[in-house]
């Protein structure tokens, strides 16, 4: 008979691993393009979009604004969450990363090209429902312009016209003066013939300090939130008290919480997501000039990720642009207000 070592025993050899994969990966990124900028309050490190070097090359989430780390007063933001590292494995990404859904994918036949904003043209496998954990091919990666200040960084991704689609996207990351605000800003122009009709959502992969999540964490919201669809999680590791969702424990490594919420409205007042660690009294408060359309909310031993969704519709020879903030506190002050 096998016997296998305790559940905590197999939970610490667990951890190692990561710990030491984790160290072994970050080596791997110390040479892809990347960039820093400063404020008085905050620190950011980014990665910049390269199709040779970039230390993300997979088709799912737009390759502009990676922050691999952002520091206010000692503590940190983000980092390197997942254990196994490939610049193209679709969730190999760091930081409050978005993705947008799929344009053209379901007219595309097999063998033809689809887009998604942020990443290009990208080939369709087969006639099966787009799934993004696929191995899809980059055809056409745009073309990239990058330009740094001391305390932003823009960048442009110009798609040429074909097949009546063509865009130019903007998105600039910038650090507020005199409070510890960084923006994302955005614009998307329409330059094809066809409308360019999607929904981009952030997926916040926060890791505060690299500490477990687990009960020291709470998110709240504006509004009342209420359970659409419980995959795991709710009810068990997390639950909804008041305008906040907390947790009864710790996510254990290995395992997963995934539910989605409602309650919010149609106005962008409700974009409003504020993530805290009681423990370190360390938070930060999202808030964004377009409403939410769909709140999933995902998580692991690792990181945290309220994931709010914001559609972007725009007809040709238009553009629309849009604002995401995030606001950096300790509680031993309050919240900056947007």
């Amino acid at each position: 008979m096998i016997h296998f070592p305790p559940l905590s025993v197999r939970r610490c050899w667990y951890a190692f691993l990561l710990v030491l994969t984790f160290s072994l990966t970050d080596a791997t990124a110390q040479d892809v393009p990347s960039a820093v900028i400063k404020s008085d309050d905050l620190h950011v490190n980014l990665y910049l979009p390269d199709a040779t070097k970039g230390y993300y090359r997979g088709s799912r989430f737009d390759w502009s604004g990676v922050v691999s780390q952002l520091t206010y007063q000692g503590h940190t933001y983000f980092g390197q969450w997942f254990p196994r590292y490939d610049p193209y494995l679709h969730d190999a990404i760091i930081g409050p990363v978005e993705a947008f859904d799929p344009i053209g994918y379901e007219e595309a036949k097999a063998g033809e090209e689809f887009l998604k904003i942020g990443i290009g043209r990208i080939r369709k496998i087969d006639e099966e429902p787009y799934r993004f954990t696929a191995p899809f091919e980059i055809t056409d990666h745009g073309k990239w312009r990058v330009k740094k200040t001391k305390n932003s960084v823009s960048f442009r991704q110009h798609l040429s016209k074909k097949n009546g689609y063509g865009y130019q996207y903007t998105k600039t990351v910038e650090l507020a003066k005199g409070q510890p605000e960084m923006k994302l800003v955005h614009r998307l122009e329409n330059t094809g013939k066809n409308p360019i009709k999607t929904r981009v959502y952030n997926h916040n992969f926060f890791m505060l300090d690299n500490k477990p999540i687990g009960p020291a964490y709470e998110v709240s919201f504006p509004f009342q939130p209420t359970l659409i669809s419980n995959t795991r999680g709710m009810g068990t590791v997390t639950e909804i008290s008041g305008n906040k969702v907390v947790f009864k424990e710790a996510i254990p490594p290995g395992e997963s919480i995934y539910f989605v919420l409602g309650g919010y409205s149609e106005e962008a007042s409700d974009y409003d997501i504020t993530l805290t660690n009681r423990k370190s009294g360390y938070g930060v408060r999202i808030t964004n000039d377009h409403p939410i359309v769909f709140l999933p909310f995902w998580g692991i031993h690792t990181t945290l990720c309220p994931e709010p969704y914001m559609d972007v519709h725009v007809m040709p020879g238009e553009s629309q642009s849009w604002t995401t903030t995030y606001s950096f506190f300790s509680t031993h002050s309050s919240p900056q207000q947007p």
